[in-house]
């Protein structure tokens, strides 16, 4: 069987080395030339012929963390690679999946198309924005889900009433899936937008009484909608209101909605780092979860059993 290798590029390192840590394998040694112009030339400094290879990188902004990866991709299709997984824990532009007005592009397939082209032999992600995005792929695509280190920590909560909200019409299948594994009931957060991050109203679908609420969704941006979601969930009677987010894009003035909000606390994974700290946000790490998914898959193992059914 080909050896395992693990590199990470410059914007998820800190995420990279606790995959690596968790798997038992030191980071392997890359280097990033950098033109004076911003060019950008990566390359690895040790053999990988023959070996599988593990890339690890969010493609949060800027646009510039995309093009390391793919010429990293580039890279190792160069230079022999047996194989060349991608771990992307943050796939971005994936909110770009269909044509949802005339002439704009579909950003999830262009960056599908993009991963093959330069060389990639399979993709591992989390928590897509959209599961049929997996379809855009005409590679394997390993998609985990967050709920794996969010259940047990829901369940430490200890909370009595639970009730799961989707903050959208767009999460109710993601909070179902929640209200089926705690048994409790889900209510829908039912928004009408102005244009883009900006919501002209919202109203509950369901009954909250004396509930202590928890909000799930797949990515956090500018944090209007669960703010606003959390005070209409309280206006309606919750006791309290959580957050359970997988990606924290938080841009803008997230942090100081965070801040001021209504909402208990805001729990987050580590896919995407945090700009500045807060008391209302706490992270959790998926790297247990995505080194455990590297070994199963070079075992030629089922990964089915890292999902919580």
């Amino acid at each position: 069987m080909n050896s395992v290798k693990i590199f990470a590029c410059s914007a998820s390192l800190y995420l990279a080395e606790k995959i690596a840590h968790s798997y038992g394998k030191p980071l392997g040694k890359m280097t990033l030339q950098r033109f004076s112009d911003g060019e950008m030339s990566p390359s690895f400094d040790e053999s990988i012929r023959g070996a599988d290879v593990y890339i690890i990188q969010s493609t949060f902004p800027p646009a510039d963390n995309l093009m390391e990866l793919l010429l990293l991709i580039d890279s190792a299709k160069r230079a022999s690679a047996g194989s060349v997984t991608v771990v992307m824990p943050y796939f971005g532009y994936a909110r770009q999946d269909r044509k949802d007005k005339p002439r704009v592009g579909i950003g999830a397939k262009l960056v599908a198309n993009l991963l093959s082209a330069a060389g990639a032999s399979r993709l591992m992600t989390c928590d897509l924005h959209a599961g049929q995005i997996q379809g855009f792929f005409d590679i394997p695509v390993d998609h985990l889900y967050a709920s794996a280190i969010l259940f047990p920590y829901i369940a430490s909560l200890k909370l009595d009433n639970l009730v799961f909200a989707a903050p959208d019409v767009g999460g109710v299948a993601r909070a179902r899936a929640y209200a089926a594994h705690f048994q409790a009931h889900m209510v829908v957060c039912d928004k009408h937008r102005k244009r883009a991050n900006e919501i002209a109203s919202m109203q509950v679908i369901g009954d909250v009484e004396g509930a202590n609420v928890v909000i799930v969704d797949d990515l956090v941006d500018t944090a209007g909608t669960i703010c606003k979601a959390a005070e209409v969930l309280l206006e309606r009677g919750a006791v309290s209101v959580r957050g359970m987010v997988t990606h924290p894009v938080l841009s803008g003035k997230a942090y100081e909605n965070i801040n001021n909000s209504v909402l208990e606390e805001l729990v987050v994974s580590d896919t995407i780092p945090l700009k500045q700290e807060s008391a209302k946000i706490k992270v959790l790490s998926v790297a247990d979860l995505f080194a455990k998914a590297i070994r199963k898959i070079h075992d030629q193992e089922s990964i089915s059993t890292l999902f919580i059914s």
